[in-house]
């Protein structure tokens, strides 16, 4: 009877002992559970923190590398090609020898003209000869004549022999007349032959076709042996690289505000190549007139190119630097939502994230980076702002941060 109160005893507390495990197992899951739910309630985001910068007042647009001059080489007087001086693609400097013209032809009409030139030189000087010598004849007639008229007077001679004299006299004077007139028609032919030859001799110095600008040739179009006529052939044509323009248009809304600022000084441009090569220029010439079909002013920049980065024909974007904004609050634009109300960003407190309209001045696009919203009322300067996950945003949500405030990526 003992033994089986004992029994009964031992089994009652092996039931309560397993109650207890049972009841304390449960309390553990339930304290599990809400941990993992909490867990899962916040939401996972990215952030930034929005920071003060000067931010540049920029025009962007499309422009087009022009060369600042381009020569089409050619020949001013007609032969064929002898010889081509310079590789084609190379840089030339100002006078240096790009072709060379057979000049055979011309040498033989040179010989010619200073033949014709020498013999004429040699009929004038004999003109001159025999003008001083029928000069010293017609004065002494001229001096017998005048003798004879007075001694005809005084009835010393006869009439026959005054009218002798004074024959004689006249006959000198028309006989100097016809030489003084052939010596200049001797000295005019001589003048003629010379400026000929001059002008042979000029032809002459082009057949030795010069750089008439240092830049970069282009493809040789005619080669050794082929037949160039004067002013006809395009020989090769030459490109200045440097400096070299840029030509974009603006809207015209900005026109006042260029036109006053470059007046001020020279407003600086940017380039941006393909390769992502950047370049700095300055305006240097604003069209006179609007496009009416564009509503665009064109503008024109010069870029120093001493690398040569900028090519005549490739497109560029360009950046026209109005002015510095100092001191602006700036965000990512990625942050900014739009709502009905306007647009807001979320700004974290705590762990929490609460819906915060601002005011965005306008957006700059950096060269490098993501675009920026300049702020100009809403956050200040040290706010942290969510840049990833906003649309899992509810007012009060309670938020877990996969980055460092103090930048997110590319900011």
């Amino acid at each position: 009877m003992l033994m089986a109160r004992l029994d009964v005893s031992r089994a009652m507390e092996k039931l309560s002992l397993l109650v207890l495990a049972a009841s304390l197992s449960t309390g553990c899951s339930r304290v599990a559970a809400k941990t993992d739910d909490a867990a899962a309630a916040q939401i996972p985001v990215r952030v930034a923190r929005a920071v003060v910068e000067d931010v540049p007042l920029e025009i962007e647009a499309v422009g087009n590398v022009e060369a600042v001059n381009s020569v089409d080489v050619k020949s001013r007087v007609a032969g064929p090609i002898s010889l081509v001086a310079f590789a084609e693609g190379e840089n030339v400097r100002k006078g240096q020898l790009l072709f060379t013209i057979d000049r055979g032809v011309l040498d033989r009409q040179a010989a010619e003209e200073r033949a014709l030139v020498e013999r004429d030189a040699a009929l004038a000087e004999q003109a001159r000869a025999v003008l001083a010598r029928d000069g010293a004849s017609e004065k002494q007639s001229r001096s017998e004549a005048e003798v004879a008229v007075k001694l005809g007077d005084l009835g010393v001679i006869s009439g026959q022999r005054v009218d002798e004299l004074t024959t004689a006299r006249d006959t000198a004077s028309a006989g100097l007349a016809s030489d003084e007139a052939s010596l200049a028609a001797t000295e005019s032919t001589l003048k003629a032959d010379r400026a000929h030859l001059a002008e042979i001799q000029l032809q002459q110095n082009f057949t030795s076709v010069v750089a008439p600008i240092s830049g970069r040739a282009g493809a040789a179009l005619v080669k050794t042996g082929n037949l160039v006529r004067d002013s006809d052939t395009t020989l090769v044509t030459l490109l200045q690289l440097a400096p070299i323009d840029v030509t974009f248009g603006v809207p015209e809304q900005w026109l006042a505000d260029v036109q006053r600022l470059n007046a001020v000084g020279p407003l600086t441009v940017m380039a941006t190549l393909a390769s992502g090569t950047q370049a700095v220029g300055h305006v240097g010439f604003i069209d006179n007139t609007v496009d009416a079909a564009t509503g665009a002013i064109r503008l024109k920049a010069v870029f120093p190119n001493a690398d040569g980065a900028l090519w005549p024909g490739e497109f560029v974007h360009t950046r026209v630097r109005l002015r510095v904004d100092p001191g602006k609050t700036v965000i990512p634009d990625s942050c900014i939502e739009a709502g009905l109300n306007g647009k807001y960003v979320w700004v974290i407190h705590g762990d929490h994230a609460t819906m915060t309209p601002v005011s965005v001045a306008r957006v700059y696009l950096a060269p490098q980076g993501p675009a920026l919203a300049v702020i100009s009322s809403g956050i200040r300067t040290g706010d942290v702002i969510v840049t990833e996950g906003q649309l899992r945003l509810t007012a009060g949500a309670q938020v877990s941060v996969l980055n460092s405030a103090a930048q997110s990526p590319g900011f």
